[in-house]
């Protein structure tokens, strides 16, 4: 279906070259300051025709908030948004040969085998037009969380194609060991970002080697993958729902649903498995953290989520233990193929399988998605921190309505000398 999300619900329509596309939100709290000015920041970010290793498609993507809001204030009622197709090439698709053969690795022939019809021109459902979507309603929960909570989501570029900003090494075969890698989790803003345009890797040095890397691959009319990160600072802890809506489960299926991803992975990731549990484990210790700046303590306490009294020393975890929040900036990785549709020709198959052909496709099409892959990346993951917060805050506040316990283990004392075996359990 075409709807994430249970408490904050978010729809998204439109094809790559249909009239518009856009979302519906539903959920959104009441009382909240919101206009386009909120929205179209993200927006902008997205957009194709960014700079010379991105699609030439010329896209304004000015957003429009058509139902929801009144004076700028949410109402709590479903909020409506719209973006034009301003630039739509349809006739780059209508020729004999992409009407006969589908582009490899593409979803042409997929969603022809699923809805026996198909979008003729670009993706379809499939184009990363329906991003667009999914931008606008991550911005609505972005701003609700920073309110709320301080919440802090910042993507970058970690590699293309080869190149990497923190490369694999013995010592650290995990950018989670790496003290240059964490000091970027905890610091990192959108504005320093976006001050290493057009790919928006934080490092001068990686930064122009993946600039020198994508315009070789345009030049030969090919396109090249690479992976984008992403850190969430100052999340409650205690959001996630065991055991199927683990907060990384959550987390991986917003990333996964993002066209031309390929790969997830979260706190140490793959590369953890090749360190013991000794190293892994990351040791508690007493929270010392201030709130974040412009949050009132009242307003965590009023929310149901009062600063943690303990903290990790380390973060392989990636924020996350038992698919529960702790805490701790969540970071993860998530992995983007090489764009599908590409200029040289290439061998295929007509649709009926009746003859093989070559197809050399047409169209505007970016040699690296992973630039403009950050403000969808930051999107989903708001989308995921939104509904699990208002998942929480239903759960504190029909605990709120009942008598108070005598006793939790949360305030009994330990015994003895305070250290405890565990046995172990499944």
């Amino acid at each position: 279906m075409s709807t994430f999300g249970d408490y904050f619900r978010v729809t998204t329509y439109g094809e790559s070259h249909c009239r518009s596309v856009g979302c519906i939100v539903d959920g959104c709290p009441p009382g909240m300051e919101l206009t386009e000015d909120d929205i179209q920041p993200q927006m902008t970010r997205r957009r194709p025709g960014q700079s010379n290793i991105t699609t030439p498609r010329n896209e304004k993507d000015r957003v429009l908030i058509q139902s929801g809001t009144e004076f700028g204030v949410t109402l709590g009622t479903p909020i409506g948004m719209m973006v034009l197709n301003e630039d739509q090439r349809p006739k780059d698709y209508g020729n004999s040969t992409m009407d006969r053969f589908p582009r490899p690795s593409h979803a042409d022939w997929t969603y022809l085998e699923k809805y026996g019809v198909k979008a003729s021109s670009g993706g379809g459902r499939s184009s990363a037009r329906e991003t667009i979507g999914r931008v606008a309603a991550g911005s609505i929960a972005e701003k609700y969380l920073r309110l709320a909570y301080g919440v802090e989501i910042v993507a970058f570029t970690t590699s293309v194609g080869a190149v990497h900003l923190f490369p694999p090494t013995a010592e650290h075969p995990s950018p989670s060991t790496n003290p240059a890698f964490l000091s970027l989790v905890e610091s990192i803003d959108r504005k320093t970002v976006d001050s290493f345009l057009p790919v928006r890797c934080p490092d001068a040095a990686a930064s122009t080697k993946m600039v020198e890397y994508i315009s070789d691959f345009k030049e030969r009319n090919d396109s090249i993958g690479g992976t984008v990160t992403c850190v969430i600072r100052n999340a409650p802890s205690g959001l996630g729902e065991p055991c199927f809506d683990k907060l990384e489960a959550m987390l991986a299926h917003a990333m996964l649903s993002i066209p031309a991803t390929k790969g997830f992975e979260i706190g140490s990731g793959f590369a953890g498995c090749e360190v013991p549990g000794s190293t892994h484990n990351d040791p508690f210790v007493s929270s010392t953290a201030e709130l974040p700046s412009g949050v009132a303590e009242s307003g965590a306490a009023r929310t149901g989520h009062p600063r943690p009294k303990l903290t990790t020393k380390t973060n392989f975890s990636g924020g996350i233990q038992g698919g529960i929040s702790n805490g701790a900036p969540i970071y993860f990785r998530v992995a983007f193929k090489p764009a599908a549709t590409i200029g040289q020709e290439q061998t295929t198959a007509t649709y009926d399988g009746s003859a093989e052909g070559i197809l050399a496709a047409k169209g505007r099409h970016d040699p690296c998605v992973v630039p403009r892959a950050i403000p969808i990346v930051e999107a989903m993951a708001a989308l995921v921190v939104m509904d699990a917060v208002l998942a929480q805050q239903a759960r504190h506040t029909a605990k709120s309505l009942l008598p108070p316990l005598q006793q939790t283990l949360a305030s009994a004392k330990p015994a003895g000398n305070g250290v405890t075996e565990d046995a172990g359990s499944l």
